[in-house]
């Protein structure tokens, strides 16, 4: 088993939690947004298997589990991806690969758009910010939204949202993990400041959707684009929209997958990760 260190780092005016694996060229694995989210807890089940070939960095995102409570509602992805910068300079990494899952794949997509030099290669999987402000919500974008909402937060309502709009079988989903989910989604600071809410405003609204950006056409970080053909919180279309956008962008569709393609098809993500932070044949 692979040795895994934890610890607590400054990057800017934020603490941000980390846990690190391995060894080699860095790779950041960045999180999504629902309730009760974490690193380690997004990504369990490709830590031990990418750390073989990298230095696997996992952080709690601003907002989230053991990091600092703090994100601007004014330009969320914004403030995301400074912090990942800085916590990039705490680390004294110049550039890293980054694989982003739904918020955090706004995140990671939004750090390249600033600073291409940062990063490596990049890896969206079901990211956020892609058409936002062009449809309606999904169904499952809303119940994440409305999670703190009404009559608040509840088990029923994280057993619900991850079993039946993250994942395409609800069964995948062990009672440890909606537990664990559960307790992190009820921590007092995040339950006074919900670190995903709707964009309040025009602007903030245009800030969340990522395609508007000129700067997209141009991005000339290699990219590869996950998506399951079932996620029920961020539509699969958005994945033919960044692959006929992005000029270096190889898209692939997992069938019968949801949002967690990371967690639904475990082996077949990492290694497909693998093989494209590599060049190496998948």
């Amino acid at each position: 088993m692979t040795t895994r260190t934890e610890r607590t780092v400054r990057a800017g005016d934020r603490e941000i939690f980390v846990a690190e694996a391995g060894a080699g060229p860095a790779v950041v694995l960045l999180h999504g947004g629902g309730p009760g989210a974490t690193g380690a807890a997004n990504y369990q089940a490709n830590i031990e298997a990418l750390a073989r070939r990298f230095r696997v960095v996992v952080p709690d995102l601003p907002g989230y589990g053991r990091s600092t409570k703090d994100i601007d509602r004014r330009d969320p992805f914004g403030s995301l991806a400074d912090g990942v910068r800085g916590l990039l300079d705490a680390l004294g990494l110049e550039t890293a690969h980054l694989v982003g899952n739904s918020y955090g794949g706004a995140a990671a997509l939004r750090l390249a758009l600033d600073t291409p030099g940062r990063v490596g290669r990049l890896v969206l999987l079901g990211p956020g910010g892609i058409g936002t402000t062009r449809e309606l919500p999904t169904a499952g974008l809303n119940r994440l939204l409305s999670y703190y909402t009404g009559d608040g937060p509840s088990r029923a309502k994280l057993e619900a949202f991850v079993r039946g709009y993250l994942v395409h079988n609800g069964r995948s989903v062990p009672d440890e993990l909606i537990e664990q989910r559960y307790q992190a989604s009820i921590d007092p600071e995040v339950v006074a400041n919900p670190p995903l809410r709707r964009p309040a405003g025009v602007r903030a609204l245009w800030r969340t959707d990522l395609t508007r950006d000129p700067r997209l056409r141009r991005l000339p970080t290699k990219t590869l684009v996950v998506w399951g053909t079932e996620d029920r919180v961020n539509r699969p279309s958005g994945g033919f929209r960044l692959a006929t956008t992005l000029p270096d962008c190889t898209l692939l569709l997992v069938p019968r997958t949801g949002h967690w393609v990371q967690w639904e098809q475990a082996p077949l993500f990492n290694a497909a990760v693998t093989a494209f932070l590599t060049g190496e044949p998948a």
